[in-house]
């Protein structure tokens, strides 16, 4: 079986904050964020209806994609999405209602335990 991963709104940032000047730069100084969404330059915020149907999507995505527990302790596998892509290591936890896995990874050359959404990783077969 074959799972890809699409990303839901890619480029995107949802934030809750209280939006002053100050918060505004700082968002805007974070590498990769050009903008806000918005009209004149300044941000839109969501209304309460739009983030409840965004999450809802987002719940539902995950719900359908992941159905089984697809990992268990000791499996190998690599991290195929956010700042740990490409990272590979070991499962030392599952959590099923979090669907959450513990994965073991290698930083400076020390093990070092990386807690990821079961979509961010996927099986590595074993060398023989």
């Amino acid at each position: 079986r074959s799972t890809s991963t699409k990303k839901f709104l890619p480029s995107y940032i949802l934030l809750e904050v209280d939006l002053s000047k100050m918060t505004q730069e700082l968002v805007v100084s974070i590498p990769g964020v050009t903008n806000f969404v918005g009209s004149g330059g300044k941000p839109r915020p969501l209304k309460l209806e739009e983030v409840e149907r965004i999450a809802g999507q987002i719940d539902k995505s995950r719900t359908e994609e992941v159905t089984e527990v697809p990992f268990q302790a000791g499996d190998p596998v690599k991290v195929n999405d956010g700042p740990f892509a490409d990272f590979s290591g070991t499962v030392s936890e599952v959590n099923m209602e979090r669907r959450k896995v513990k994965v073991m990874v290698s930083i400076f050359g020390r093990p070092t335990p990386v807690e990821l959404d079961f979509l961010q990783v996927e099986y590595m077969k074993q060398k023989s």
